[in-house]
């Protein structure tokens, strides 16, 4: 029975540190950003930051969390993000800065998402707001015209993403390769429960997963390896591309890529803002790497 648990804590520390060095080296490599800039940032040497995405790093304080989000410019969402997978907690103040908060409800917030519903509605690709539970807020045009067909469910109405993505028997029509879609929903399941641990949204959708056998065992069993090769956040994992099916039969198959841009606006009501970027299978959103020497750090 101590072997057992032993080993469980084991996965479970090396899917986190995994995640981690995932977490600091793809956003760096997404800024394309090589270690030694990023080091002269932190005012350390190359070699020390090389230790830290290569989770070397045992003793993460606020301050050396704080000055590695700084470096690597995140968001607030990627900080707080940075310091559940570092420390399994919330990010105190920063006593470095100060951030005013919008008010949650009152005229000029209904005003404010008039206003950026307006916005979004005249983007082209497939756009939603959500909050940490994943319910979708709100939606573009684009995103509804993607889910058109989708019928109603009972227990997997598409106001919630990840639901929607483990559950609705209409997934697959839009997800396609529905099971690397279903082990990513998982996999980010977990990690909202790591910080939203009482929340009664993801405990039910929890519960339901255990009580679905197929989904049960690939939560159990495929989703912790899975996790640490792919990384556990469906965002903030910028290398990841999966595919859509659209409705439209002369658009078809899309390669997908989730990018999170939210605004502080946003971010002070508890929201977060994602973008379908698509593109055609066969397409590269970036040109080919040229190779350079093993000195140079570079996408």
């Amino acid at each position: 029975m101590g072997t057992e648990a032993d080993s469980a804590g084991t996965l479970v520390a090396e899917i986190r540190a995994k995640r981690l060095q995932d977490f600091i080296r793809g956003r760096r490599e997404h800024l394309d950003l090589s270690q030694e800039v990023v080091a002269k940032r932190l005012r350390i040497s190359t070699r020390a930051y090389g230790n830290w995405e290569r989770g070397k790093v045992k003793d993460w304080t606020d301050q050396k969390l704080y000055e590695l989000a700084e470096a690597l410019a995140m968001t607030e969402f990627q900080t707080a993000r940075l310091f559940w997978i570092a420390v399994g907690r919330a990010p105190q103040p920063d006593p470095r800065t100060t951030l005013r908060r919008a008010p949650a409800e009152g005229p000029a917030t209904a005003a404010f998402l008039g206003d950026y519903g307006v916005m979004m509605n005249a983007l082209s690709l497939p756009a939603l707001l959500i909050d940490h539970r994943w319910d979708v807020k709100m939606a573009n045009k684009a995103y509804r015209d993607l889910f058109r067909n989708i019928r109603a469910h009972p227990t997997a109405m598409p106001s919630n993403f990840l639901r929607f993505g483990l559950f609705h028997p209409d997934a697959p029509t839009v997800l396609a390769d529905h099971t690397n879609w279903q082990l990513a929903i998982l996999a980010q399941l977990t990690s909202s429960l790591e910080r939203h641990d009482q929340d009664p949204t993801l405990q039910s959708i929890r519960r339901d997963v255990c009580r679905h056998p197929a989904l049960r065992q690939t939560y159990l069993q495929q989703m912790p390896e899975w996790v640490l090769g792919y990384g556990a956040d469906l965002l903030h994992h910028e290398s990841t591309v999966r595919q859509l099916r659209h409705p439209d039969p002369h658009v078809g198959l899309q390669r997908c890529r989730l990018v999170e841009e939210t605004p502080r606006s946003l971010q002070a009501l508890g929201l977060t803002r994602i973008t379908l970027v698509l593109g055609n299978p066969g397409e590269r959103s970036l040109p080919e790497p040229v190779p350079l020497s093993h000195n140079h750090h570079a996408v």
